[in-house]
């Protein structure tokens, strides 16, 4: 690993072996997180990101998951080699995850106070009482009152739950946060202030972020780099910024064409034609083909492997490559 890198992910391949089939999640993906970066993982459901996610913190439920090829380096340890004794000490302290739905992640017979303390305890050699006021500090620093340490779940509205979340996260002050839809279930007002909370605390302890979304403004706001996940494989991957100005595989082309704009009048916006395969059944060349306008005999035989094209950039399409090439 470099100096810099805090998680490397090498071609990743998890699959659920079902009774009468198996669905193939994750299809030989890689990537990296360097120390401090925020990155957002984009797709369609299914696409893979939350089962990526997961794979992670070795969350796979085994049966019926299976990480049956690939490599996770965290911070120059090969999280494959490490026991579940190990894991669990991993988990909250060196990575944390904020899950989709804030209602069903917590437990709804324990305060809100004693969750995040479970955690402080789990990872630091401390007394009840200095967990206890390290809690208070935790929920305090995601803008709930301490006095409401004694409550339940059910007392707190869905974005105050979500808050109570991200301090359950942050108790141990992770070097990974994996924010898996974070804001999904929440009304419009209340995703800005926790995306804002996040960016703010995630500044505040130097963390790096791993953002799953199907907002494609939150990355533009939140995040440097972007992965879109297509079936299983990052088909277009770099910093934002480059890959917003001169997108080039069909499929992201087809997700931004897909975006309301202000700047153009229009009486239908543009989706992308048909559905995204069975992943129990993938077709053989690029998974995309057969909904992309530009597939040719080639895209059906053969898969197109993600290629760095300039600073960072990478794209995983023939037409996309020998295009960039020949303008380059």
């Amino acid at each position: 690993m470099r100096e810099n890198e805090l998680l490397s992910i090498e071609n990743l391949e998890i699959k659920y072996i079902l009774r009468r089939s198996t669905v193939n999640a994750v299809n030989g993906i890689s990537f990296t997180i360097n120390k401090g970066e925020r990155v957002g993982l984009v797709g369609e459901t299914g696409a893979g990101k939350t089962t990526t996610a997961l794979s992670i913190l070795k969350l796979i439920p085994e049966p019926p998951g299976k990480i049956t090829n690939g490599k996770i380096m965290l911070g120059g340890r090969n999280l494959m080699e490490t026991s579940e004794k190990e894991m669990r000490k991993i988990r909250g302290n060196d990575v944390s995850m904020v899950f989709q739905d804030p209602m069903t992640s917590l437990s709804p017979v324990m305060t809100v106070g004693d969750q995040i303390m479970e955690v402080v305890l789990l990872h630091n050699d401390m007394s009840k009482s200095e967990a206890a006021l390290r809690a208070r500090e935790m929920l305090e620093l995601v803008g709930i009152p301490g006095e409401r340490y004694a409550e339940y779940p059910h007392q707190f509205s869905g974005g105050m739950k979500q808050r109570v979340l991200i301090a359950i996260a942050l108790a141990c002050n992770p070097k990974l946060l994996i924010a898996d839809e974070p804001t999904s279930a929440l009304d419009v007002t209340i995703q800005a202030q926790v995306l804002e909370l996040i960016a703010e605390l995630r500044e505040k302890f130097n963390m790096s972020l791993l953002l799953i979304t199907h907002d494609l403004g939150v990355v533009s706001e939140t995040c440097d780099r972007i992965m879109i996940m297509y079936a299983g494989r990052i088909v277009e991957s770099g910093p934002v910024r480059t890959v917003y100005k001169n997108m080039q595989h069909p499929y992201t082309i087809g997700l931004f064409n897909s975006l309301p704009r202000l700047d153009i009048d229009t009486d239908r916006l543009e989706p992308i034609k048909g559905m995204m395969p069975d992943p129990a059944n993938l077709p053989a060349g690029c998974a995309f083909h057969q909904r992309c306008p530009q597939a040719d005999e080639r895209c059906a035989q053969e898969l197109p492997p993600l290629t760095e094209m300039e600073n960072g950039h990478c794209i995983a399409c023939f037409h996309a490559i020998d295009k960039e090439r020949s303008d380059g």
